[in-house]
């Protein structure tokens, strides 16, 4: 099921059998895609709790990092939450390093080598989705998209801060081409014919994906070749994969949501069987907590799911979020407006960052945490581009804290035991990580811009304990790095980056 990652040269190879037409250009982006993935391992270096880093220095023009070993490990000074791929080389040991996994293999450090392979392949696999872009003006007009699918294929470079922002090991070159939404293919679901006795089902599967007694389950092409290796069955649904890949949008405006056993950037995601079962009432209680909003933020329902008793067959079905979105209005996931002009404007960027932060601090208030990063959240725009409110989709990552809506009288609604807590500190986690440091500096682009559009909006929220960790607290974001090399360690690790409205970046958690 799980292929070895691809080298530069064995893509190479691939796309030459397949798209001979973009070698030449897949070679030209390879340097920039090393810079890319490079500048995203450096700030990981410098601010993850790697138990190897013994001491971080910052120098007038450097950070230097001492190892565990007696190296030292040099580089230009780190800013978290920087976009632009800036670090085009390293020094470890006086020796340059341009190429992220060599450095990662020369580092010589546990599960480093596994590691490297990943780095490697997402650099081959960002230059191949980098090559496949139309000149701009063919196929990426000037003109904002009219379909919502057509908003995920803009999004070129995947995360704005893993290093593995492109790697999907488990996808060949021809998968990656055929599958991936930035090579903006129309991908054929399988619709699996499975009884209805055999299958555990959550609110109204669609009456059109029906046969007799039997449900047509959606299935991704690349699942029913390698882990179901069955056929696919005699229909066929024709789709545009959205940013999760594994999400598509299908004709008539409904998005599902396809088992894809692959692993892509840090983990293999499924639909559990607990997903399947909690996906109704997750849906319900979430989208009458919305409503708590005045009309900012609107939750995508979940219309349907089911399971045949397994991960590897499921299929969750929801609203497409223009649904949410009037007549001359726009709904952009918030990671694909790098792609527009909008965050090239501070007071723009200070008004969407105002209208994040109230949405997320009053859910968060009321007892609900969002997974808020730039794929679950979008943005309603007017036709002027001003933001409006907010779109979430996507449920099944959420926290809740059981005594915080109890304290509001709103009543616990029976979900799994992986979406509750009282812990402020893993709520707080949940949605600074994903909304601040993720969301919006990814739309920033850098601490400076950052602390522009935090500092208004900070200033007007109300004083509670939540704000106040956001004002005076280092931001939370998940140590991704960490994480890849720690295969063992279940669940999500964190680190603390330096807090842009209090602390000069790169002076503080090094």
């Amino acid at each position: 099921m799980h292929r070895p990652p691809a080298t530069e040269t064995e893509v190479a190879e691939e796309l030459a059998a397949v798209r001979p037409d973009l070698v030449s250009r897949y070679v030209a982006r390879l340097h920039g895609a090393r810079a890319a993935v490079l500048t995203r391992l450096w700030r990981a270096l410098a601010h993850e709790p790697l138990p190897w880093i013994t001491g971080r220095e910052l120098t007038r023009d450097a950070l230097v990092l001492r190892l565990r070993d007696g190296r030292r490990l040099e580089g230009p000074p780190c800013d978290p939450y920087a976009t632009s791929a800036y670090v085009t080389a390293v020094r470890l040991a006086g020796t340059a390093h341009e190429d992220p996994a060599r450095l990662m293999r020369d580092l010589a450090v546990p599960h480093g080598d596994s590691l490297a392979a990943e780095l490697g392949h997402s650099v081959a696999s960002l230059a191949l989705s980098r090559a496949d872009q139309p000149p701009r003006g063919e196929g990426h007009p000037e003109e904002w998209p009219v379909a919502d699918w057509q908003w995920e294929q803009r999004v070129v470079d995947g995360h704005p801060f893993h290093p593995n922002c492109r790697s999907r090991p488990c996808f060949s070159v021809a998968e990656q081409l055929a599958y991936g939404p930035e090579h903006r293919p129309s991908v054929e679901l399988g619709l699996l014919p499975v009884p209805e006795r055999e299958c555990l089902m959550s609110g109204v599967w669609p009456r059109d994906l029906r046969d007799g007694g039997r449900l047509l389950i959606p299935v991704h092409p690349w699942q029913a070749a390698h882990v179901l290796k069955q056929p696919r069955g005699e229909r066929a649904l024709a789709a545009h994969p959205l940013m999760s890949l594994r999400t598509l949008a299908v004709p008539g405006g409904l998005h599902v949501k396809t088992s894809l056993s692959a692993r892509l950037t840090s983990s293999v995601r499924d639909i559990s069987v607990g997903s399947v079962t909690a996906s109704a009432a997750l849906s319900d209680f979430a989208v009458d907590l919305a409503a708590c909003t005045d009309g900012l933020l609107h939750i995508t329902r979940t219309l349907g799911a089911a399971t045949a008793g397994s991960p590897d067959l499921a299929a969750l079905w929801r609203e497409s979020p223009r649904t949410y979105a009037a007549p001359g209005e726009h709904v952009v996931p918030v990671a694909a407006l790098p792609t527009t002009d909008l965050p090239d404007s501070p007071a723009w960027t200070a008004e969407f960052t105002r209208l994040a932060l109230a949405v997320g601090l009053r859910l968060l208030e009321l007892g609900v945490a969002l997974e808020a990063h730039g794929q679950n959240l979008l943005v309603v725009l007017s036709g002027s581009g001003s933001p409006l409110r907010l779109v979430y989709r996507d449920l099944a990552d959420i926290r809740i804290s059981p005594a915080r809506l109890a304290r509001h009288g709103i009543a616990v609604p029976e979900l799994p035991a992986r979406n509750l807590t009282d812990d402020p500190t893993a709520l707080r986690r949940k949605l600074f990580g994903s909304l601040v440091a993720g969301a919006l500096a990814g739309t920033a682009g850098s601490a400076a811009a950052l602390r522009a559009a935090l500092e208004p909006a900070v200033r007007d929220l109300p004083h509670t304990p939540d704000v106040e960790a956001l004002r005076e607290q280092p931001l939370p974001a998940k140590a991704l790095t960490l994480m890849r090399l720690s295969p063992t360690t279940p669940g999500d690790l964190w680190t603390g980056l330096p807090n842009p409205l209090v602390l000069i970046p790169g002076t503080s958690g090094q």
